[in-house]
Formats: C-alpha cells, structure tokens, sequence
C-alpha cells in the first residue's frame, strides 16, 4: 500500500541528514541527489480483507402448537383444504405469531393423524371434520389431555372435551319457528327424510312447535324417489280424506282428484311446511304439494340451514317467499372472495369455521402460556365469541349455540328479515 512506502521513504530520507550542519547546504543537496538515486519503492502490499461478520442463527419464536385434523385427501378433500386455507388466511389476518398450524390428513386415518399431532407436541386439535374421525381421535386426546374443536354437526359426538363448530339443524329449526310464530303461524306440518338426519329434524320441530305454542298437525317421512315423494304428500295433506268431504258436493275423476269444483276441497291442517332437505328435493315436492292442495301462495313453506349454501335455490319460483335460518352470510360473501382471490376458487361453505376456530384460538391465546395445556374453561365464556359466521359461545354439551338470522327466498337471493342478534343477551324471535 501507499502507506507502507511513504514510511520506508521518511525513515531513509532521515538517515541521509543525519549530523550535516546547515551551513553545507550545496553539500546537502548533493547528499540529498545521491540519496534520492539510490531509493527503491518497495512494493505495494495488498492489506488482508476483513473477517466476514458474524452470522446469527434466526431466534424461534416461541409459539403453541394447534393441529389441524382434516381431509386432505379422499372425497372429502376439497372441505379439507378450504377449511385450511380459510385457518391460514385467519392466521395471517390477525398476525398470531404465538401460534403455530400444522395440518395432519385424517383421510389415511384419523387415529395415526392423531398420534403423530401429539408426538410433534400440539395441544390443541381444529377438526376432525367427520363425526366417525372425532370418535377415532377422542381417546388419543383425552389420553393427552388435549382438547378437540370439530368441525362435525353431529351433536352426539360432542361433550367430555370435544367441541363441535358445525351448523346445527335444530337450532336453525328452532329460529325459524319462532319467527314464524312470530308472524301469525299457528299449524306446522313437517316432511323429513328417513334416516338420522329427519329424526333429529322431527325431534327439532315438535320442540319448537311445543315451546313456541304452536301446534304440529302432520309429520310424513320419505325416501328419496319420486313415487315415494308424490305418496308422502298424500298422506300428510291427508288428501282421501278431504277428497271424500269434498266429493259429497262435487264431482270425482277416476283418478281420485275432484273435478271443476276444486274449490270445495277444505284446505290443508297446516300453515306451515318445513320441508327438511335441500333444495333439489324441496324442488322435487313442488308438483305434488300444488296437486294435493299445499301449493305455493297456500302454504308457507320452511327450509334448513342447508339451503344457506345452496346459492341455486332463488332459481326454483315455486320456493320464492320460503323462509330459512342460517348463520349470517355477508361476512362469509366478503371471505369467499379474498379466498377466490388468494386461491384461485371458490371455498367450501364450511371454510368460515376453519376461519373463525383460528380467530377463537387467538381470542384465547392471551392467557395460553407458550407450551402449556390448552385452557379449556375459556371456551366456556358465557358472553360468547363473534366470527365470520356470527356469535357464537360453547355451553356445558360442548355444542356450538349460534345467533342465525331468518332469509326469505327470492328471485336475487335471500333478503334478510330478521336479523341475527349480536349478543347473547336477548335472542330475536321475530
């Protein structure tokens, strides 16, 4: 470097000055030409580069594991990954960097999903979906002492540490009920399938109808045919009989329906119809609910939460003016198209409750200390936790009780016509 040769120059130009006087300056400039023709320029040294700084490992943040326990593979996969998508997007919304996800397919096995989330150390699990996976990982979670918030409707499998989310049809049953009394309806009539899914909605609508002080006059269940359909209508219309009252003063075809003067046929015993199925079969009952008497425009008909997610429905005009309850849907809107937009399709109906068990999760994480067990009792708040899909609190069952609104079905949609409540302080009946 330059440095080192000026040094080397200075210390040389020193020694040639030594002990000369100023008087003998000719004699100096001499020295001082000789001295100069004998200095060689040492040569420049590169100096050393410097030691590369100290790299830091990334401190972890210390954070709580939560499995999610889902379907992501199988005929349910596309619920399963809209459920964690719509997790992760909550996440990311409410900045949890306390919390860590991790998803365990439950497809290959619900049990071995479980074990595995145990032995990489979470202590809470988010799912199963399925109310037959919430039974197989039950006891590996009680064994662990990690509680479990399902995804499930089925209320059976819930209680002793398992929480359910899903959507359940006797309080959507229950809410429309009550508003329909609300409104004047007295006489209820029901139609629900067979299997276990119509037994709970009977069970549901008895109750209501009971603690609403109204009055059920006919329940048929069906299979799912057409010839099945068409003679569950007749009897529950009670339609041989109202022919033969009717028949007395007017004229019989031979096919059992009474000739012009339909007038005379006495109406149906009900006001109101809940037809508990989706909407293709509630579709399917229009033409023999017009033949035997209980047409629209005569009959308010009723539906389930089900029809929430059937955006088809205001394309059936014989279901226009149906009333349904459901969790609140314009949150769900506004989630479904940050969704589309993030991934590219549309979600599941069900992805608000991956969303909103995240933003549980959160709501709680303030007094779940890193590596602890999950606080359980805080599910229990009384005063209940709001979401994307409304208020909603866990009591003693372990069941998700929900604030719905009341839709009416039209040509554009559902209009809302009676709002859900926002506390759980007063519950709406109209």
């Amino acid at each position: 470097m330059s440095i080192y040769s000026m040094e080397r120059r200075g210390r040389f130009w020193n020694r040639c000055f030594s002990g000369l006087k100023q008087t003998l300056l000719p004699l100096a400039a001499l020295a001082a030409a000789a001295c100069t023709q004998t200095v060689q320029k040492a040569p420049e040294v590169e100096a050393p580069p410097p030691p590369p700084p100290t790299v830091e490992a990334p401190r972890e943040i210390p954070q709580n594991r939560v499995a999610l326990l889902l379907p992501m593979s199988g005929s349910t996969a596309r619920v399963g990954q809209s459920l964690a998508n719509a997790a992760n997007m909550a996440l990311l919304d409410v900045k949890a960097t306390n919390i860590k996800l991790t998803v365990y397919d439950t497809a290959p096995g619900a049990a071995a999903a479980a074990r595995r989330a145990v032995a990489e150390g979470n202590k809470l699990f988010l799912g199963p979906l399925l109310a037959p996976d919430v039974t197989a990982v039950r006891g590996v979670a009680k064994a662990a002492g990690i509680p479990i918030i399902s995804y499930s409707n089925d209320a059976t499998v819930a209680g002793n540490g398992v929480y359910i989310l899903g959507y359940q049809p006797d309080q959507s049953i229950d809410r429309v009920v009550r508003y329909a009394r609300a409104q004047g309806v007295e006489r209820f009539g029901a139609l629900v399938p067979a299997g276990n899914y119509g037994q709970r909605a009977s069970g549901a609508m008895l109750r209501a109808v009971r603690d609403a002080g109204g009055k059920v006059t006919a329940v048929e269940t069906y299979e799912r045919s057409r010839a099945k359909l068409q003679a569950a209508v007749r009897r529950l219309t009670d339609y041989e009989a109202r022919v033969a009252r009717a028949s007395q003063g007017g004229i019989v075809r031979a096919d059992g329906t009474v000739a012009p003067v339909q007038e005379r046929l006495g109406p149906v015993s009900f006001q109101a119809l809940l037809i508990a199925d989706g909407s293709q079969i509630a579709s399917a009952f229009l033409g023999p609910l017009t033949q035997y008497g209980a047409g629209p425009g005569k009959v308010r008909y009723l539906g389930p939460e089900l029809w929430n997610a059937e955006p088809g429905i205001r394309s059936v005009q014989g279901l226009h003016g149906a009333w349904y309850a459901s969790v609140p849907d314009t949150r769900f809107q506004q989630l479904a198209s940050r969704y589309r937009a993030k991934f590219g399709g549309a979600p599941s109906r069900l992805a608000s409750l991956g969303y909103d068990s995240v933003l549980l999760v959160n709501a709680i994480a303030g007094d779940w200390t890193i590596g602890s067990s999950f606080p359980e009792a805080r599910l229990r708040d009384s005063d209940g936790f709001a979401g994307v899909d409304g208020i909603f609190r866990f009591g003693a069952s372990g069941i998700a009780d929900r604030g719905l609104e009341v839709g009416q079905v039209g040509a554009s949609g559902a209009t809302v016509v009676s709002p859900a409540p926002r506390t759980f302080a007063k519950r709406p009946g109209a």
